[in-house]
């Protein structure tokens, strides 16, 4: 299987001199194209700093990242953006949503750069992608005017519009309800059938349950990891198990 995501030896530290905090400490990660995983360990551990190395949003100290065979050290600022645009798509636990403009327009901004496609293109497949995740007759809202779950699903069509390789999501159900959450999950877990690769970073077993490969984190490193089946929607709580077992093996 082809590897979309090679890190090799990744190192990421914060601070200059005594305040200096080594985060990542010589990580090494493959994500294969259309594999669902995630990243679990305790605050601190380095995960999201991960996510963010990976995706190329966040340089790193030494080692290298690979994108689709692309060096992310040797792009320019405007093509690792472009990158990140057309080939990865993002989900937050806080949706970083624009106050001036409404759901609709919020969801086609990255995408109204892309000069390959009409306008008319573009809403077009924003509204099909709302309707698809069941928010459609919310174009014209603001942000404040949708529930939490709303706008996660309005997040999660911003991240579908290129049609990415991957979508990286940080704790994407943290701030939502279980009824919610479960229903957030059932939606990514759906772009990931469909040939999507998805990496999450989580402090939920129930969401890293429902991945096929958790990676466990602690420290600045990856010391262990759980390869589960794809899931199928039977027996969550036998894999939830299988998470809380490993965690407390670990330590975490």
């Amino acid at each position: 299987m082809k590897k979309i995501i090679i890190g090799e030896n990744i190192v990421k530290s914060f601070g200059v001199g005594n305040e200096k905090q080594i985060v990542l400490d010589g990580v090494s990660v493959c994500i294969n194209e259309g594999e669902f995983v995630s990243v679990m360990g305790p605050s601190g551990s380095g995960k999201s700093t991960l996510l963010y190395a990976l995706s190329g949003m966040d340089s790193i100290d030494s080692g290298q990242v690979f994108f689709d065979g692309k060096d992310l050290s040797a792009l320019s600022e405007k093509e690792l953006s472009d990158l990140r645009r057309t080939k990865m798509g993002f989900i937050f636990q806080q949706p970083t949503f624009l106050k001036n403009l409404n759901i609709l327009d919020n969801i086609i901004l990255p995408s109204m750069r892309n000069k390959r496609k009409s306008a008319k293109e573009i809403i077009d497949k924003a509204k099909k992608l709302m309707k698809k995740v069941g928010i459609a007759g919310l174009e014209k809202r603001d942000f404040t005017q949708v529930s939490g779950g709303q706008l996660q699903r309005a997040e999660i069509c911003r991240a579908l519009m290129s049609d990415p390789k991957i979508i990286f999501g940080d704790e994407p159900t943290g701030a939502l309800n279980s009824k919610s959450a479960q229903e957030i999950m059932d939606l990514i877990s759906d772009i990931n059938t469909e040939g999507t690769a998805v990496l999450l970073v989580t402090h939920d077993a129930k969401v890293a349950a429902r991945t096929e490969r958790i990676m466990f984190m602690l420290d600045g490193n990856i010391v262990s990891q759980l390869e589960l089946q794809k899931f199928n929607g039977a027996d969550l709580d036998g894999r939830i198990k299988k998470v809380t077992e490993k965690m407390q093996e670990i330590g975490i």
